[in-house]
């Protein structure tokens, strides 16, 4: 096999692990989920575990830092001129707002016809949830859609992201492929999530809501950033290494020392701890899959064609799967923090893929139409060099006439 075959190979594995991942998160997310439900956060080993499943959140938002970032990193040390801001925030809003806002849309529905609790009501809470300010103060997190803060948190980081990149690449670099001065310059603006931390914990003045804004999740985006700049410089990363450093981290997580199970801690040193014991965690499970071509166990995992198909509707899952594990919770004939945690999680994981891919096929559908009707509206490459042809023949023509 030659280089280039190895390095397609390569490249393909990547980008099908890095789907599975995707996956492996989001189930994470849903047993954080089901634990909570089920009334699993309790004082104990097994309460820690299942509230620390959560750290998939951490996955997710490293993985965006990295795979948005890396564009830009590519294009600095290729010496081309780096993503068009336009195209990239096109792409982003095609990805995310459709799927989102028909799921808002179908959540405020269903909750017409039963109880939807007391926050998020009215047209000002669905405003609030269509436009992703609903973290901004308290009451406005509707029922269903609650893990929604982490796109409020995300979408932030999309629309700062060509700022961030700009002021990287030219006031940082100078346009020159320095990757020590853009990694320090990363792990500076890291510090802004213990520093919000810090901030939000010491003035009781402000909103406990501020704790859930971009700043204090800052540092997971970054330390994916991190990695879109590692896997430029470096050819391997021992896979069982990392996964050594990822175990060990989640040990550490479910300890005392990162605090009460809540995704911010009341304590502000908890806080801190807990955040970068998280960052490292997903920063170890990931580093194996985007630097070099072993990719260990978890490659081999995410590289599985289930995890694969799954993570390619992770987004739509996402979104669906807590509108169906309240109707779960219903049909298992659970009420609130009463039931099992194993079974909420397998039963909502099964219900919810088939609206989740139902959700994922037919905006996929959508979007190629669009691109078909969009290519049949343009004449085709062979249309337009006859046409040139036609055209400087005519001019040959005319000039030779006079």
């Amino acid at each position: 096999m030659d280089a280039d075959s190895v390095e397609k190979s390569a490249r393909r594995s990547t980008i099908s692990s890095l789907t599975g991942v995707r996956a492996f998160a989001m189930l994470l997310v849903v047993g954080a989920h089901a634990g909570f439900w089920t009334g699993k956060y309790t004082p104990d080993l097994v309460g820690a575990v299942y509230s620390r499943l959560e750290i998939g959140v951490a996955i997710f938002f490293v993985l965006s830092g990295y795979l948005l970032f890396r564009p830009w990193v590519k294009a600095l040390a290729e010496g081309r001129e780096g993503p068009a801001v336009g195209m990239y925030l096109r792409h982003r809003a095609r990805r995310i707002l459709p799927a989102y806002w028909i799921v808002v849309i179908a959540t405020y529905t269903i909750y017409l016809f039963r109880d939807s609790g007391d926050t998020g009501l009215g047209m000002d809470g669905f405003l609030r949830n269509m436009t992703f300010t609903q973290i901004y103060g308290f009451g406005h997190l509707h029922d269903g859609l609650t893990q929604t803060w982490t796109l409020a948190v995300e979408v932030v980081f999309y629309m700062l992201l060509p700022l961030i990149a700009w002021g990287l690449v030219v006031a940082v670099c100078g346009r020159r492929w320095r990757p020590g001065r853009l990694v320090a310059a990363l792990c500076v603006l890291a510090l802004t999530t213990p520093l919000w931390i810090v901030f939000t914990h010491a003035d009781t003045q402000i909103s406990i809501t501020a704790r859930l804004w971009f700043p204090g999740f800052f540092a997971w985006f970054v330390g994916g950033m991190v990695l879109a700049v590692a896997a430029t410089t470096l050819r391997r990363f021992n896979p069982y290494a990392a996964g050594g450093g990822a175990l060990v981290c989640f040990l550490l997580a479910i300890t005392p020392a990162a605090g009460e199970a809540t995704i911010v801690p009341e304590d502000g040193g908890a806080a801190i701890t807990k955040a970068f014991l998280y960052l490292a965690f997903a920063m170890f499970l990931l580093a194996p899959l985007v630097i070099g071509s072993q990719n260990g166990p978890m490659g081999s995992l995410c590289s599985w064609a289930p995890m694969v198909w799954l993570g390619e509707i992770s987004y739509e899952f996402f979104l669906v799967h807590l509108v169906v594990m309240e109707f779960v919770m219903e049909m298992l004939g659970y009420g609130i923090f009463q039931g099992s945690a194993v079974g909420v999680f397998i039963v909502t994981t099964v219900l919810s893929i088939p609206p989740a891919w139902a959700l994922h096929r037919g905006l996929a559908r959508i979007v190629l139409r669009r691109r078909a009707q969009t290519s049949s509206d343009r004449p085709s490459p062979t249309a337009v060099a006859a046409a040139e042809s036609r055209s400087y023949a005519a001019r040959v023509s005319g000039a030779s006439r006079s």
